[in-house]
């Protein structure tokens, strides 16, 4: 019986190898088919050929042909992608074919050409899928990080402000607790360890600590591999105040103290809120420490003209706080 279900996995493992390479091979010549599409469009575009009256009316037409001969994939909508995506990746090196051709569909609509190819790498590194690439996108992920990424890691590109919590599908009609609120994130905590980003695990909830006078109890604690530190977050439902920096301040030494190792960075402490008091913020020690911050939070999805606004204005503020780092 050993021998049948060794036989078995060996087989078993062939033919899952095949279909894995037949896939790629597949995915990769379909990808590169709908790049040399888009090339020709665009090619021909530049050519002037219809020079005055290229448009939709001339797509229209060349997607009725095709279709006729090779059927609705290649309708006039597709064949508007193929010619985003060629003009969002006119290399084809700089292709990566891991990716599905949704993906890059998705990918296509983003204007920055930077951010496309950030996206592009997010995907690969973290596996993300179209459901989880479309909701990034939507929700401006790469715009919310609170400094410009750069070849050395440091805390303030891992934090974003505001974080969306949209995937918890909370009811807008109740007024939610910091516990409640915390349980809906651990319940949720794919989607969750993705909203705050690159390289977090998930280490404890209400982690206890205890110290020679007294017991405390930290909401949500997490390890970023990349920076190599400790992560604290704390939970706030209403508008940040003193009390909430200083036991933020206080949790980070403890951290320190208590479960930091010698190889790991400082503990880097993150209070999330629904509202911040900029002046609070300004004379506090979120002021002066490098590894406190403070950011808002939405339990749903903002507008997009709100998100922009409030990306644009926190970016704003924290360039003006380190102008003269």
């Amino acid at each position: 019986m050993e021998l049948q279900n060794h036989l078995f996995n060996t087989i078993a493992q062939v033919i899952s190898n095949a279909r894995q390479t037949a896939y790629r091979n597949v995915n990769s010549i379909m990808l590169r088919m709908y790049w040399e599409i888009g090339r020709l469009i665009v090619e021909d575009e530049q050519q002037g050929s219809y020079k005055a009256q290229y448009g939709k009316a001339s797509l229209k037409n060349l997607a009725g042909q095709l279709g006729l001969e090779f059927g609705k994939g290649f309708d006039e909508r597709n064949l508007n992608n193929m010619r985003a995506y060629y003009r969002s990746f006119p290399i084809w090196n700089a292709v990566r074919t891991e990716l599905s051709w949704t993906h890059y569909r998705l990918i296509s609509r983003v204007e920055e050409e930077q951010q496309r190819l950030q996206y592009m790498l997010l995907c690969i590194d973290n596996q993300w899928d179209t459901r989880t690439l479309q909701r990034n996108i939507q929700t401006q992920y790469l715009n919310r990080t609170l400094a410009p990424t750069s070849t050395h890691p440091a805390p303030p590109q891992f934090i974003k402000d505001p974080y969306i919590f949209e995937f918890l599908n909370l009811p807008s009609d109740t007024r939610h607790t910091e516990g409640s609120i915390e349980s809906a994130l651990i319940n949720h905590l794919r989607e969750f360890l993705m909203e705050m980003g690159k390289g977090f695990a998930f280490v404890a909830r209400q982690q206890h600590i205890v110290t020679d006078t007294a017991d405390f109890y930290i909401d949500l604690v997490f390890y970023n591999y990349y920076l190599k530190c400790f992560v604290l977050v704390d939970l706030k439902t209403g508008k940040l105040g003193h009390a909430d920096i200083g036991q933020m301040d206080m949790y980070v030494r403890m951290y320190n103290d208590l479960k930091k190792q010698e190889d790991d960075n400082p503990t880097i402490g993150i209070i999330l809120c629904t509202e911040k008091d900029e002046t609070i913020v300004k004379y506090s020690v979120l002021a002066e420490n490098e590894y406190l911050f403070a950011s808002k939070y939405r339990l749903y999805l903002p507008k997009e003209e709100e998100l922009v606004q409030l990306i644009e204005q926190d970016r704003i503020k924290f360039e003006l706080d380190h102008e003269e780092d």
